[in-house]
């Protein structure tokens, strides 16, 4: 990284503040106050989303829900609504862009803001930070953090520590202030295992890692880690507000409610991930060179398996007798599975494999965009293949019974 700091904190990271159950009580003004949790109320339902309420008993996003009424007993679970939340995404960042065009969304309820070049219309970035809080509490009722420092890093740093519903501003100048005395564990990319192996050699704060030499520390977490750490510990992040998202991988997944042993279900539930998975190629004009599953047995043992294609695809059938070929490949029939999902990697622009347009997988393409045209028109479910018309069993993840966003 190159050091390219600025001279004012106008680099922003805005977080909206628990974010699906925030927007589920709006509806439920009620339960405001109360410890409250975005998570349907089965088996091996896991929190989407705590209330800082219920963050107080130790209730955390990705929690088993069973683990979390141990916790907190008088818990209320709001089953989630994955589309009220998307709409209220879509009017976040509507906002965001009133202020800049520089916007880089991370996630559902996240993004980084570039407002360098709007100083002179809305005036400084702390005073561009407090209008944003209050357009979007104005407009959509809901609570956002915000961070302002010179770089990425430190913004999204700043953004955390400002919760909830808070403001904080690191100066420039005192970037390395505001940084040094934090945990290891804060910086980006270190885990559990990072940290512990940091701790061994008494890294144990942020100033500890900036002060390590490089060539030590590369022996201990590999070259192109150590260089990362070393700068993002020094204060240097050179990466810029990024508007335009190139996907990497494109997928769905998801967990059953109870272990399914059935490989009949199994297939048809691989048929019905495969084609959300060729939807969303197709939607966003992209093909891939490889297809990948992941299963998890009921003893909770992951397996991930891939193949590369010879030709990229973005067509159903491919996608699905590659995810079946390797499944079978697993050799584990009527082992019970916990969850299941097949992934589209190594993505590339449409018709960019010109071997791909005279492929076997032609006549599937033409398939594929009838299918396509019919559910633009008529809706997502205006078609589908006859062997998902059986339904399905409960699932734990609602957004996979979903059309894609």
């Amino acid at each position: 990284m190159v050091d390219t700091q600025r001279d004012i904190a106008s680099m922003l990271h805005v977080d909206m503040d628990s974010f699906f159950v925030s927007v589920e009580l709006l509806d439920r003004p009620d339960l405001v106050g109360l410890p409250v949790a975005a998570a349907h109320d089965t088996l091996r339902s896991v929190v989407s989303s705590a209330s800082y309420e219920a963050r107080r008993f130790g209730v955390r996003s990705a929690m088993p829900v069973a683990r979390a009424k141990q916790l907190c007993p008088q818990l209320v679970l709001v089953p989630p609504t994955f589309e009220k939340y998307r709409a209220a995404s879509r009017q976040v960042m509507r906002i965001f862009e009133e202020f800049t065009p520089l916007v880089e969304p991370l996630s559902i309820d996240e993004a980084f803001l570039d407002v360098a070049g709007s100083i002179r219309l809305f005036g400084a970035p702390a005073e561009i930070a407090r209008q944003l809080r209050e357009r979007i509490r104005g407009e959509t009722g809901l609570p956002a953090s915000v961070g302002l420092a010179g770089t990425k890093f430190i913004a999204k740093l700043a953004s955390q520590r400002a919760k909830p519903d808070g403001i904080l501003e690191i100066p420039p100048a005192q970037t390395l202030a505001f940084l040094h005395p934090l945990p290891i564990d804060a910086m980006w990319g270190v885990g559990e295992a990072t940290a512990r192996t940091l701790r061994s050699r008494a890294i144990h704060s942020v100033g500890d890692l900036a002060r390590e030499p490089l060539d030590s520390l590369t022996r201990l977490v590999g070259a192109a880690s150590a260089q990362r750490l070393h700068d993002l510990a020094n204060g240097r992040d050179a990466r810029r507000v990024t508007t335009t998202r190139i996907e990497k991988s494109i997928g769905h997944e998801e967990t059953f409610a109870f272990d399914e042993p059935d490989p009949t279900v199994l297939r048809r539930e691989l048929l019905r991930l495969s084609t959300r998975t060729g939807e969303r190629l197709r939607a966003a004009g992209l093909e891939a060179r490889t297809v990948a599953i992941k299963v998890r047995w009921s003893s909770f043992e992951t397996v991930s398996r891939s193949r590369t294609l010879a030709e990229a695809t973005h067509a159903t059938q491919r996608i699905y007798q590659t995810a079946c070929e390797l499944f079978d490949g697993l050799r584990a029939t009527g082992t019970p599975v916990r969850l299941i999902g097949v992934r589209a990697e190594q993505l590339q622009p449409e018709g960019s494999d010109l071997a791909a347009l005279w492929s076997e997988d032609e006549s599937w393409r033409a398939v594929d965009q009838a299918v396509d045209d019919v559910k633009h028109r008529f809706g997502a479910a205006g078609v589908k293949s006859a062997s998902l018309l059986q339904g399905r069993g409960p699932v734990v993840d609602p957004r996979s019974l979903e059309p894609p966003a």
